[in-house]
C-alpha cells in the first residue's frame, strides 16, 4: 500500500482519540521500565501518555515516514522508531505496551499477542484497542462496491479481529485480562465534498483498495461508494452524520 495520508487521518482526531483515552485510563501502576506506543501513528496520545506515567521513558513505534514525521512533533517521546509492531523488540522489556487501533492491521492475533505480552517486564501490562467494524455497513461497502466495479481484482477480505472472546480465552493463561467492546455514536461533521463516512474510512480501512486503482478508477469507485452510503447513513437536517462505530479493548497484566 502507498504510505498513510497523515492529513486526513487527522481531520477525525476527536473520534479517534475518545477509544484511546479510555483504554489508557484502564492502565495502572507500572514496574519499572519503559512505556512503548505501538503504532504511534501521529503522535496524537503522547502527551496523555507521559502524563499518566510520568516516571516512565516514553517510546513510540510505526512504520509510516508520513505519520512519525508528524508525531515527531510532539515533544513527550524520548524516542521513535521506524519498525513494523509484528517484528520489533525492545531494547528493554516494557512496563506498558499501549496500542490504540493498530494491530488490527496485522495477522495471525494467536501468535501475535502472546508474544506481545511475553516482551514485557513482569508485572507489566498490555492494552490495546481495535476497530471492531468489519462487518459494519460502512466496511463491507468498500469491499461490495470494489468487486462489483472491478471483478476478480479484489480477495475477499480477511477477518482483522476476532471474537472478544477468543481473546480472554488467549491472554488469560498469561495474567489478569480484561475484555471488553463498545459502540461509540459518533456524530461525524457535515462535508460539501464527500459523505462524512467516506472521508473517515478513506485513510484507513479503505486504503487498500485505493491502492490498487489509478486516479480514474479511484473517483468512480468513491462516488459509487458514496451514492450507497447515503442510503445507510442518512444525512442529519445539518449535514452531519450519526455513525454508530464498534470497538474491541483488551487489557492483561503479565503474571510475575
Amino acid at each position: 500500500m502507498t504510505d498513510w495520508n497523515s492529513d486526513l487521518y487527522s481531520r477525525f482526531t476527536a473520534p479517534r482519540l475518545r477509544p484511546a483515552m479510555d483504554l489508557l485510563a484502564q492502565t495502572g501502576q507500572l514496574p519499572d521500565g519503559p512505556v512503548v506506543d505501538l503504532g504511534c501513528g501521529t503522535g496524537v496520545m503522547g502527551e496523555a501518555l507521559a502524563a499518566r506515567h510520568p516516571q516512565h521513558p516514553l517510546i513510540g513505534v510505526d512504520n509510516s515516514p508520513a505519520m512519525l514525521a508528524k508525531a515527531r512533533t510532539v515533544s513527550a517521546y524520548d524516542r521513535l522508531l521506524e519498525e513494523d509492531a509484528a517484528t520489533w523488540v525492545p531494547d528493554t522489556p516494557p512496563a506498558l505496551i499501549f496500542s490504540n487501533a493498530a494491530l488490527q492491521w496485522l495477522p495471525d492475533h494467536a501468535s501475535l499477542f502472546p508474544h506481545l505480552v511475553r516482551l514485557l517486564t513482569c508485572g507489566g501490562q498490555l492494552a490495546v484497542q481495535m476497530p471492531l467494524q468489519h462487518n459494519a455497513p460502512s466496511h463491507r461497502l468498500i469491499h461490495d462496491v470494489a468487486v462489483d466495479l472491478f471483478p476478480g481484482r479484489f480477495d475477499a477480505p480477511r477477518e482483522p479481529v476476532a471474537a472478544p472472546e477468543t481473546y480472554m480465552r488467549l491472554l488469560a493463561p498469561f495474567g489478569d485480562a480484561d475484555v471488553w467492546e463498545t459502540t461509540y455514536i459518533q456524530r461525524l461533521p457535515a462535508a460539501a465534498d464527500a459523505h462524512p463516512v467516506r472521508l473517515f474510512t478513506q485513510s484507513t480501512f479503505m486504503r487498500p483498495y485505493t491502492s490498487a486503482m489509478d486516479a480514474t478508477e479511484e473517483a468512480r469507485f468513491l462516488a459509487a461508494y458514496d451514492a450507497d452510503l447515503v442510503t445507510t447513513y442518512p444525512l442529519e437536517a445539518e449535514g452531519t452524520v450519526l455513525f454508530p462505530f464498534r470497538r474491541l479493548f483488551l487489557t492483561v497484566r503479565r503474571n510475575s
